[in-house]
Protein backbone atom coordinates (compact mmCIF):
# COMPACT_ATOMS: atom_id res chain seq x y z
CA UNK A 1 0.00 0.00 0.00
CA UNK A 2 1.59 3.26 -0.65
CA UNK A 3 2.43 5.78 1.79
CA UNK A 4 1.66 9.69 1.37
CA UNK A 5 5.14 10.39 0.29
CA UNK A 6 5.43 7.33 -2.60
CA UNK A 7 5.34 8.27 -6.01
CA UNK A 8 2.49 7.27 -8.14
CA UNK A 9 2.08 6.49 -11.89
CA UNK A 10 -0.75 8.87 -12.88
CA UNK A 11 -1.18 6.73 -15.69
CA UNK A 12 -1.95 3.90 -13.50
CA UNK A 13 -3.98 5.91 -11.05
CA UNK A 14 -5.64 6.51 -14.19
CA UNK A 15 -6.48 2.97 -15.81
CA UNK A 16 -7.17 1.84 -12.38
CA UNK A 17 -9.90 3.98 -11.34
CA UNK A 18 -11.89 3.75 -14.88
CA UNK A 19 -11.49 0.09 -14.22
CA UNK A 20 -12.99 0.40 -10.86
CA UNK A 21 -15.73 2.71 -12.20
CA UNK A 22 -16.71 0.44 -15.11
CA UNK A 23 -17.16 -1.87 -12.45
CA UNK A 24 -19.74 0.36 -10.67
CA UNK A 25 -21.21 0.99 -13.81
CA UNK A 26 -21.70 -2.22 -15.13
CA UNK A 27 -23.02 -3.94 -11.82
CA UNK A 28 -25.39 -0.38 -12.13
CA UNK A 29 -26.85 -1.49 -15.28
CA UNK A 30 -27.48 -4.79 -14.75
CA UNK A 31 -29.34 -4.16 -11.82
CA UNK A 32 -31.13 -1.68 -14.10
CA UNK A 33 -32.15 -3.76 -16.49
CA UNK A 34 -32.95 -6.68 -14.37
CA UNK A 35 -35.33 -3.91 -11.96
CA UNK A 36 -37.25 -3.13 -15.62
CA UNK A 37 -37.18 -6.67 -16.49
CA UNK A 38 -39.12 -6.94 -13.23
CA UNK A 39 -41.80 -4.73 -13.85
CA UNK A 40 -41.94 -5.15 -17.65
CA UNK A 41 -42.37 -8.94 -17.20
CA UNK A 42 -45.09 -8.38 -14.46
CA UNK A 43 -42.99 -10.40 -11.90
CA UNK A 44 -44.19 -9.19 -8.78
CA UNK A 45 -47.49 -11.28 -9.33
CA UNK A 46 -46.01 -14.32 -10.57
CA UNK A 47 -45.50 -17.49 -9.00
CA UNK A 48 -42.63 -18.26 -6.29
CA UNK A 49 -41.12 -20.40 -8.64
CA UNK A 50 -40.40 -17.78 -11.39
CA UNK A 51 -39.31 -15.53 -9.09
CA UNK A 52 -36.34 -17.73 -7.86
CA UNK A 53 -35.57 -18.28 -11.43
CA UNK A 54 -35.26 -14.59 -12.13
CA UNK A 55 -33.75 -13.87 -8.97
CA UNK A 56 -31.03 -16.33 -9.68
CA UNK A 57 -30.44 -15.15 -13.47
CA UNK A 58 -30.14 -11.67 -12.17
CA UNK A 59 -27.37 -12.87 -9.69
CA UNK A 60 -25.64 -14.54 -12.14
CA UNK A 61 -25.25 -11.73 -14.30
CA UNK A 62 -24.05 -9.58 -11.46
CA UNK A 63 -21.94 -12.59 -10.46
CA UNK A 64 -20.38 -12.43 -13.98
CA UNK A 65 -19.49 -8.53 -14.73
CA UNK A 66 -18.46 -8.44 -10.72
CA UNK A 67 -15.79 -11.50 -11.13
CA UNK A 68 -14.88 -9.91 -14.81
CA UNK A 69 -14.35 -6.24 -13.12
CA UNK A 70 -12.65 -7.11 -9.72
CA UNK A 71 -10.20 -9.66 -12.16
CA UNK A 72 -9.34 -6.46 -14.46
CA UNK A 73 -8.97 -3.86 -11.14
CA UNK A 74 -6.66 -6.79 -9.83
CA UNK A 75 -4.79 -6.68 -13.23
CA UNK A 76 -4.11 -3.27 -12.77
CA UNK A 77 -2.84 -3.65 -9.20
CA UNK A 78 -0.54 -6.58 -10.26
CA UNK A 79 1.07 -4.39 -12.80
CA UNK A 80 1.42 -1.42 -10.80
CA UNK A 81 3.71 -4.03 -8.53
CA UNK A 82 5.81 -4.93 -11.35
CA UNK A 83 6.44 -1.88 -12.52
CA UNK A 84 7.83 -0.84 -9.22
CA UNK A 85 4.99 1.33 -8.24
Amino acid sequence: MPGAGDSVDPGHQGRLRREVLALVVWVVAVDVLFVAGYFALGMGGREGGLKVAYTAAWTVATLGVVLRGLTRVRAERVRRRRMGR
